[in-house]
């Protein structure tokens, strides 16, 4: 048995994703898969033990994005299943050149719930069966720290309305600085915020990578994590899929669509203003109220709560 899997283009999507493609192994457990996305997501998910294959998505880059498609659909070889979880026109072209005896593809604005429980609700329509949508599943092996560590992601890649503040971030840190080292996440986009964030946080021990991890690497180090801070991002599901204590901060999108599956450890922060969620990549209103009313305060009640919890 081999499946094509086309995954969501971002991270947070791809890894909302795999309790859908866990239930396709659960059904068909012996299925050799080939992942088929950007490179972001396909690094995510080379680590499952059903991959036989990873094939980034380069077409963007080819002078004819229908003959790249076309000719990589054909040195994929044959497919007993496909399933694309992209609504796109060239994944519908992509899956149509595909030899594969049957084909799925996912329709945006088609199912209702969270994101993860519309990819469910994808497959189950799609192999005729009931699914209930497991944990986030992620096979990367979580980082040892020397010391406990709290994590800080202050970037998003959708764009700067979902970013909280750098001097917010570090007066966080700064709380908590005495027992625990911190770790600034982002990715190469994301450096000039994270070393915003670096440089205010005094009497800490602090160590800045972003721009300086692979994808396995980001994973690895946010599932080792003891506490996360972050805004809605990819790297927020990545600790979600490892039960990370984690709070997540969210003003312009809509959190009971992409906030946290299924973490215990998880919380949420929200104002819920009557402008959001607007879903704009930059703040229509010009005020960004929807991130600058959220204090540090707040985001250091909850993680001091849980960990009176976990004592």
């Amino acid at each position: 048995m081999r499946i094509l899997i086309e995954v969501p283009t971002w991270l947070g999507d791809s890894v909302m994703s795999t309790p859908a493609i866990e239930e396709i192994i659960k059904i068909y457990p012996d299925a050799k898969i080939v992942f088929f996305g950007s490179f972001v997501s396909t690094e995510a998910l080379k680590s499952h033990p059903n991959c036989e294959q990873i094939k980034i998505d380069e077409s963007k880059k080819s002078k004819c994005r229908l003959l790249w498609l076309r000719k990589t659909a054909q040195t994929l070889g044959t497919f007993d299943l496909a399933f694309s979880f992209r609504s796109s026109f060239t994944s519908k072209v992509f899956l149509w050149f595909l030899n594969a005896k049957q084909k799925f593809q996912y329709k945006k604005n088609t199912y209702n719930g969270h994101q993860v429980q519309k990819y469910a609700t994808f497959v189950s329509k799609a192999l005729n069966v009931i699914l209930e949508p497991q944990s986030l599943k992620l096979y990367q092996i979580p980082h040892l720290y020397n010391r406990s560590t709290l994590g800080i992601n202050p970037g998003a890649t959708y764009g700067s309305a979902k970013r909280w503040y750098p001097e917010e971030f570090a007066k966080v840190a700064e709380h908590f600085a005495k027992d625990y080292d911190i770790v600034i996440f982002g990715g190469p986009n994301e450096q000039e915020i994270a070393n915003e964030v670096e440089k205010l946080i005094s009497n800490a021990h602090v160590t800045n990578l972003a721009g300086k991890t692979s994808i396995t690497e980001l994973i690895e180090k946010i599932a080792g994590l003891n506490l996360f801070i972050t805004n809605d991002s990819g790297p927020m599901h990545c600790a979600a899929a490892y039960k990370v204590p984690t709070v997540a901060l969210f003003g312009p999108t809509i959190y009971t669509e992409t906030s946290q599956w299924e973490n215990p450890n998880g919380y949420l922060i929200s104002h819920d203003l009557d402008c959001a969620p607007c879903m704009k990549r930059i703040c229509p209103i010009k005020t960004h109220e929807c991130m600058k009313s959220i204090k540090a305060q707040e985001v250091i009640t909850l993680l001091e709560n849980h960990l009176s919890l976990d004592r």
